[in-house]
């Protein structure tokens, strides 16, 4: 695993509100220009935040693992969740599987993972990616695309790879559409997504009302 680095959390924000304010492109908000894997950067990821008050009702979503077990994004309720759509036939799934294993690791105290294996005709196949990268979260075994359904507005069949921040309560928080800018981000998007959570409660463990 690489070693971790300091980030600069003071400069994530600015980008942050460029963000809430409806920017479209990345590149309009230069405050982390050229910042490498510290903060939100761009690449060839789409990435949308969504503020608390806009997002819509949580995300249901029942199937089955690659194993056949039932697996439920309900389960998951309670800790901000990360859903990566891959495919084993994906060369750019391949390329940022390491990204997405070491953040995993790194917000493990406050993050699930789990991921969506899609248009894979074999399950053995799906199996077999899911070996050679020592994956360690679930998937949902989806060659039909249908688990996507779920999703729409957000998600596409023809994003892959994409990857979407469920808050705790199980809503649409950020989504990233292609592959991940830099592990970097997931993990601000994520620890960000966490910390509003617990913000949200302090606040509300405060209120006399």
């Amino acid at each position: 695993m690489r070693p971790d680095r300091p980030r600069p959390r003071g400069a994530l924000r600015p980008l942050l509100a460029c963000l809430l304010l409806g920017t479209a492109a990345l590149s309009g908000c230069s405050s982390l220009q050229g910042a490498g894997d510290k903060g939100y950067v761009t690449g060839d990821g789409q990435l949308e935040v969504v503020a608390a008050a806009d997002r819509g009702a949580p995300v249901d979503l029942e199937g089955e693992d690659l194993d056949g077990e039932p697996l439920s994004l309900a389960d998951f309720r309670g800790k901000v969740t990360v859903v990566n759509v891959w495919g084993a036939w994906c060369a750019a799934c391949r390329v940022e599987q390491d990204d997405l294993d070491e953040a995993a690791e790194e917000t493990r105290d406050v993050a699930r993972f789990v991921g969506i294996d899609i248009r894979d005709g074999s399950v053995e196949n799906a199996r077999s990616y899911v070996r050679s990268f020592d994956v360690q979260y679930p998937s949902f075994y989806s060659p039909d695309g249908k688990a996507l359904v779920p999703f729409a507005g957000t998600l596409t069949a023809y994003t892959v790879p994409s990857t979407v921040v469920l808050d705790p309560e199980g809503r649409i928080a950020a989504s990233i559409l292609g592959s991940l800018p830099s592990k970097q981000t997931l993990v601000d998007l994520v620890e960000d997504t966490a910390a509003e959570d617990t913000a949200a409660e302090d606040t509300a463990a405060g209120d006399p009302s």
